[in-house]
């Protein structure tokens, strides 16, 4: 019996060493720890697309934070920068004189060039020492090519330490910070490639200028110069430096634009609709562009009514020879009224008169619709209107007298001329377009000389003022170059110039023939040249010039 109390007590001691072991048990098993499989992995194309984010915020910070270069271009001191662009290109901006901008590639970056200041000391060694412009040239393109070099490497050190800086941030791991950083050097390199496979040297004959640069671009040289010899382009080059340079240095007015004795200038406006700020522009620029003969391809009126027809009085105060074509919005009243004007030329079923020495043939439109109580009769009704000047034309043609230009207020009308006539104009749609048609003959349509008139007001945003001026070869009448201005609409003050030039007036392009083979017609010139480039634009306004070719 003595035993019994020691054995129990053995046994008590070993279950009291047992007890944490058996409370942490029970604890477990009323209270689980979460396993893994109750956390959804992130989707892979969700954590790829994350990155691709992170990367491009972060080499996006990195350019705009430092990655821009300082660098002397001649006797200028420029700044250097890649940004982000889904057009990709080349600005140059001379302040205060405007800016240039250059289709010179396709990729997702453009090079911007700032032109900070002149520096005095480079600019009066070149003012003292006028032998050095000789050589001016070469020194630019050696700034230039060290310039970019630089510009290259710190853009890359620039995108990889923001895409890395910001993937370290964010996903708080070297690796994938890394691998931010690696993605955003390969993008870079991948446009590089893309903007080398993309380069066109060509950009520079059809620039984009704003600022003062719009109003005197004769201090980029001559376009005649780069498009007969490409190759002076890097003379032109060192022509804008020194130009800039002289306008700095001086202060004084610009250079004061002369007219080419050997063109001819057409000023072609379309859709007035009774907007009186419309002939002030018309007049300021047939002086300012020293304008030939001014086109209007129709509805200068809106209802056509008796009581408008004062407002046709200032057609014969605007400078140049006026010839105009009816438009559906222009009556026989309005016609009858505009024909007894002086200086106005009206044209009406294929009728041809010769104007600033050029052969012109026009067709009113046939429909009469001022207002949505008027059925109209549609797109046929144009093209037998179009058709009748169709046949004027071949007369024309037969007759020895080849007519230079054909008008029609519906382009559906205009187009009837394809291959009769090296260029047919119109207008009605309100807004631009150039096409070459099938037979060679090329439409240009002209947007709302007027800004729609009092339409102006009915959308969210008021309509532009568009004008074109053409620029035709006095000899050949061809066309040599366009360019189109617009003007910001209702309460706006923006402006744009655009200089365009045919595809067969570009280096190494053959004159192109007549569009209907065996016609009688001029000679082509033996060599494309474009016209003098743009005169002052309108005054009191800003100017900037967007640039397309067709």
């Amino acid at each position: 019996m003595a035993r019994d109390p020691l054995r129990l007590l053995r046994a008590w001691l070993t279950r009291a060493r047992s007890a944490p072991a058996a409370v942490l048990r029970d604890y477990r098993s009323h209270h689980s720890t979460p396993t893994s499989t109750l956390v959804h992995a992130p989707h892979p194309y969700a954590r790829a697309l994350g990155l691709l984010a992170v990367t491009l915020l972060g080499a996006w910070l990195g350019l705009l934070i430092v990655g821009s270069v300082k660098a002397p271009v001649g006797p200028v001191d420029t700044n250097m920068t890649l940004r982000p662009s889904l057009g990709g290109g080349t600005k140059i901006t001379v302040s205060p004189l405007g800016a240039l901008e250059l289709r010179s590639h396709v990729a997702p970056i453009r090079l911007d060039v700032d032109v900070d200041r002149l520096d005095p000391v480079r600019s009066q060694a070149l003012v003292d020492h006028p032998d050095r412009f000789a050589g001016l040239q070469d020194e630019v393109t050696r700034d230039v090519v060290r310039g970019t070099g630089t510009l290259a490497f710190r853009s890359c050190v620039a995108v990889v330490s923001g895409a890395t800086a910001l993937g370290l941030a964010v996903y708080r791991r070297p690796r994938r910070a890394l691998a931010a950083g690696g993605l955003a050097l390969a993008l870079l390199a991948a446009s590089g490639a893309a903007a080398y496979a993309t380069w066109n040297p060509k950009s520079v004959l059809e620039p984009k200028f704003s600022g003062l640069l719009s109003s005197a671009p004769s201090v980029v040289g001559s376009a005649r110069n780069i498009v007969s010899d490409f190759n002076a382009y890097q003379r032109e080059l060192a022509r804008l430096v020194t130009n800039v340079t002289k306008l700095y240095d001086a202060t004084s007015t610009l250079p004061a634009y002369q007219p080419d004795p050997s063109t001819l200038r057409v000023l072609h406006v379309s859709d007035i609709h009774l907007n009186p700020g419309a002939w002030e522009i018309i007049r300021s620029l047939v002086r300012q562009y020293r304008i030939d003969v001014i086109v209007d391809t129709g509805d200068t009126m809106d209802h056509g009514s008796a009581a408008e027809n004062p407002f046709l009085d200032a057609v014969s105060g605007l400078g140049a020879p006026y010839v105009w074509v009816r438009g559906n919005h222009d009556s026989a009243a309005t016609q009858k009224y505009l024909a007894g004007r002086r200086g106005v030329t009206v044209l009406d079923d294929g009728r041809a008169v010769t104007v600033a020495g050029l052969r012109i043939a026009g067709v009113g439109d046939p429909q009469f619709t001022p207002d949505r109580s008027v059925v109209a009769a549609g797109d046929a009704a144009e093209r037998a209107a179009g058709a009748r000047l169709a046949g004027a034309l071949r007369t024309q043609r037969r007759a020895g007298t080849p007519v230079d230009l054909a008008l029609a207020h519906n382009p559906v009308a205009a187009a009837e001329t394809d291959g009769l006539v090296p260029l047919a104009l119109a207008g009605h749609i309100h807004h631009r377009k150039n096409q070459r048609l099938p037979h060679g003959t090329r439409l240009m349509i002209e947007g709302s000389t007027g800004g729609g008139g009092l339409r102006a007001v009915e959308g969210a945003a008021p309509a532009p003022v568009q004008a074109s001026v053409l620029y035709l070869d006095r000899g050949t009448r061809r066309l040599q170059a366009w360019d189109e201005i617009t003007l910001g609409g209702l309460g706006l003050s923006k402006a744009e110039v655009s200089r365009h030039l045919p595809g067969e007036n570009r280096p190494g392009a053959t004159p192109s023939a007549t569009p209907s083979p065996g016609a009688p017609s001029r000679a082509p010139s033996t060599a494309p040249r474009a016209p003098a480039l743009l005169p002052p634009g309108p005054a009191g306004s800003s100017a900037r010039a967007p640039s397309s070719s067709r």
